[in-house]
């Protein structure tokens, strides 16, 4: 008999009833309500015998094609109303929703060999033997232990094992504290020694000063003896900020897959493990999940893995959430949510296996919710009873029995790499690095800097490209606007200058040349916020047909990305951070709409940029573009607050370092990160391109301009540009004040677009020949040489730091102390 359309709309009433109450993570078989349901439809319990042929919407039958009701209903209780609970109706492709009904329904799909069993039991024990020995070595430390969730272990390994058995030869990861230490002995296998040598409160061995234990990232390349695969494992360091890592798992995953040509994902993946009070908390979770779909962004499919607590640190969920289950942010993106009891080991392989095929099959994220609890309070130290008194939890293992054989022979290799870490002396935290540069720092001068100066063929041949229409240019329609500025382009190259556009242009195609990966990314970059840079050029009449000139330059040349970004800064710029952390030999750039956006990044900023050398030796190249002018637009959109990078800046202002041909570059390579505020084209240009030339990686946090885009002496000649010329820190006075210093009565430093405004004051009130205007572009590291140079060489005039900044904003508390100590005291500026 077929199954007619009243007794469908009930199996779909009934699975849908049955995985509600799933998700209450409790184990039920509640048949009341089917039993209303037959009565309303006059069922009677002799139908429970009776033949029905199964839909094809539903895999229960296996290879059979009829089944009695009675056994119908028994296997979707068997498949709904166990340890696992699945979240896919939402998705809306018929194909995907049939692919997990098929894992999830078809007979026998769950079943476990003894060899396979006996693996989780190993790997739980391993697991549980760690946290045991680390309570036992070290009672009174915070560890932030896996107590109560040991089964995360087992399961992250069957993600790696089946990934790497479907292809996957790199895994990035990202974590919270919670079993960091424990994912990073047994899971990437991190050497015990190294662990346990974090426990001994012993200085650095290199330049990082470090940060918590349960914060430290690492890198493994070693054999997955399940596939008998080389797989390499990268765990990124993480503050306490717990989901702010998300974005730079992502951007780093992406990095990877491109320098690999893997355009699909198949040999590079991400898992993200979370909190649920975070995973639902915290706004980055979107912004990174956001974007997962994006062409310029995704990573082909994260594993998510939620280690549910069912409590964050000491809240309760119903004052934590307001959705009905922590992981429902991910429905916004189509991804199947698989809930699932972690006392249920055998469950949690099976949800395990089916996220990484799912993963491998639709290259779409996936959730894995493990629902367990935590043993202890927050940590170790914590004491739990103070605002949870009446939960209760039985041992997570109390009905599994252990190998005592394995259970021997992990606790003598414990015993062995502690007694080898008492034996060391100072920690090495490059041997906590996520991503380690190879080859990179050997064989070069840490003090010499390559040329950023080019050939004058280059310059033009890269002008004429970036300022000519398509080739085809018959049938490729572009704006008017757009023609008019490729005409002023090309005049300016026949003139043998550049504007700040045609300089930037100049800089990353110079690059290119050179071999050099250009990565450009942000809210408008390809037309520009303010419509000057159109380096994605638009077919009027037919839709997305683009050209991008600059990567058409050379047929050799390394690729120029450019793309407009999801309207987000917290999770687009933790993501380029990440990109730029995977190679060195990349201009990675990052391009704020206005420069005040970065409020909404600051998490990336104070926790990964500012510290990221100091705290885990990760050096980072990249280059935040900030336009900042206050240029009648009031607080909003205006200040990029270069007085917060300035005071994060980690130099002292009462030391003068030692002057010598590399004053300089010891700067910058003692510095955490460079703030520069540049006034011309040419020092832009050069300032890019310094990037690359630099021996090490410092970001490069950039003040850019507005007005300056199109002001008619913001420009710049070739001749600055040429080879023998270089950035130049402080630009000195070059006009008639210069030829005359003695007469010079007021000597104004400043930085960036307010010498135009200064410059034409003083015109206009003919004091050319008694003030001069020297510029400092680069503010941090402070120019404490060329400073003193040029106060000296003014002997007589009075000294004055000018700012278009309010005084508590801007440069001016930076500049300040700085400048008595480059003056040695002996004159003020004011």
């Amino acid at each position: 008999m077929v199954l007619t359309w009243c007794m469908s709309n009930i199996l779909y009433m009934y699975s849908r009833i049955v995985s509600k109450k799933l998700f209450a993570y409790i184990h039920i078989a509640n048949i009341e309500k089917l039993h209303f349901s037959f009565i309303y439809y006059s069922t009677e319990e002799s139908d429970m015998d009776r033949i029905f042929k199964l839909p094809s919407t539903t895999f229960i039958g296996g290879k059979e094609k009829s089944l009695p009701l009675r056994e119908i209903l028994k296997r979707l209780e068997s498949a709904y109303c166990g340890h696992i609970g699945v979240e896919f109706m939402f998705i809306n492709s018929l194909e995907q929703c049939n692919w997990i009904r098929q894992k999830m329904e078809t007979p026998g799909v769950m079943e476990m060999t003894n060899d396979e069993r006996r693996l989780i039991l190993a790997r739980l024990t391993r697991a549980t033997g760690f946290e045991a020995f680390l309570a036992r070595k070290w009672s009174s430390e915070k560890r932030f232990g896996l107590e109560g969730c040991e089964i995360l272990i087992p399961a992250m390994k069957q993600v790696i094992d089946k990934s790497t058995e479907l292809g996957v030869e790199s895994i990035v990861m990202g974590m919270p504290h919670r079993g960091r230490l424990n994912v990073l002995a047994n899971v990437c296998r991190k050497p015990l020694s190294q662990i346990f040598t974090q426990f001994a409160a012993l200085e650095a061995a290199d330049d990082g000063s470090g940060d918590v234990k349960y914060h430290l990232g690492t890198y493994i390349e070693r054999l997955n003896r399940v596939t008998n695969k080389n797989i390499r494992l990268a765990v990124v360091a993480n503050p306490s900020h717990l989901e702010a890592v998300d974005p730079i798992v992502q951007g780093k995953t992406r990095a990877e897959q491109f320098y690999r040509g893997d355009g699909e994902g198949k040999k590079v993946m991400s898992i993200l493990l979370h909190g649920d009070a975070a995973f639902c908390g915290q706004g980055i979770v979107f912004e990174t999940m956001h974007l997962s779909d994006l062409p310029d962004y995704t990573t082909h499919g994260t594993v998510h893995i939620v280690v549910n607590n069912q409590i964050g640190f000491t809240t309760d969920p119903r004052h934590s959430r307001s959705s009905p289950y922590c992981t429902d942010v991910a429905r916004v993106v189509n991804a199947p949510i698989f809930h699932v009891n972690s006392d249920d080991p055998e469950a949690v392989m099976h949800v395990c296996k089916v996220a990484a095929e799912w993963r491998a099959t639709f290259h779409k994220d996936v959730v894995i919710d493990i629902v367990s609890y935590r043993r202890n309070g927050h940590n170790e130290i914590d004491e739990p009873m103070f605002t949870q008194p009446l939960i209760t939890f039985d041992n997570v293992h109390n009905n599994v029995m252990t190998l005592q054989d394995v259970k021997d022979k992990y606790e003598k290799i414990c015993e062995e790499a502690y007694t080898n870490a008492r034996q060391e002396t100072h920690i090495k935290y490059k041997d906590w690095l996520d991503s380690p540069w190879s080859g990179f720092f050997e064989g070069k001068d840490p003090l010499k800097v390559s040329p950023t100066g080019i050939k004058e063929d280059t310059l033009i041949h890269i002008g004429k490209k970036f300022s000519s229409p398509p080739p085809n240019a018959a049938e490729f329609v572009i704006h008017k606007g757009i023609e008019r500025i490729l005409k002023s382009r090309m005049e300016m190259i026949e003139a043998r200058t550049v504007d700040w556009a045609l300089g930037e242009a100049m800089a990353f195609g110079s690059l290119l040349k050179e071999g050099i990966h250009v990565r450009l990314s942000g809210q408008d970059v390809e037309r520009g916020t303010f419509s000057h840079r159109h380096h994605v050029l638009h077919h009027q009449t037919v839709d997305k047909a683009t050209y991008r000139p600059l990567c058409y330059l050379y047929p050799d040349q390394a690729p120029y990305t450019v793309c407009n970004s999801s309207l987000s800064e917290f999770g687009v710029l933790g993501f380029e951070l990440g990109y730029s952390m995977t190679n060195p030999n990349a201009l990675v750039c990052w391009e704020a709409q206005f420069g005040d956006f970065n409020n909404t990044a600051q998490c990336i900023i104070d926790q990964f940029i500012s510290s990221g050398q100091a705290k885990w030796v990760r050096q980072s190249g990249l280059v935040m573009l900030q336009p900042h002018g206050l240029e009648g637009m009031g607080p909003e959109h205006s200040s990029a607050r270069l007085e917060r990078f300035l005071q994060m800046s980690a130099d002292d202002p009462d030391y003068f370092p030692p002057e010598s041909e590399e004053f300089a570059v010891r700067q910058l390579h003692d510095i955490n990160w460079i703030v520069a505020n540049c006034s011309t084209p040419a020092n832009y240009f050069h300032i890019l391109r310094r990037q690359i030339a630099l021996p090490f990686r410092k970001p490069l946090i950039l003040m850019t301009p507005k007005s300056l885009l199109r002001h008619p002496e913001a420009k710049s000649s070739f001749d600055l540009m040429l080879e023998n010329t270089e950035f130049l820190r402080v630009i000195p006075e070059e006009g008639v004040a210069s030829q005359n210093p003695n007469n010079v009565k007021r000597l104004l430093f400043c930085s960036g677009k307010v010498y135009y405004d200064l410059k034409k004051a003083r015109a206009e009130r003919k004091l050319d020949d008694k003030i001069a205007i020297a510029r400092v572009e680069q503010i941090s590291p402070f120019p404490y040489d060329l400073v003193k140079k040029e106060a000296a060489k003014y002997a007589n005039a009075e000294l004055v730091w000018a700012q278009e900044e309010p005084k508590n904003q801007g440069g001016w508390t930076y500049i300040q102390p700085r400048f008595h100590t480059a003056l040695n005291g002996i004159r003020s500026v004011s």
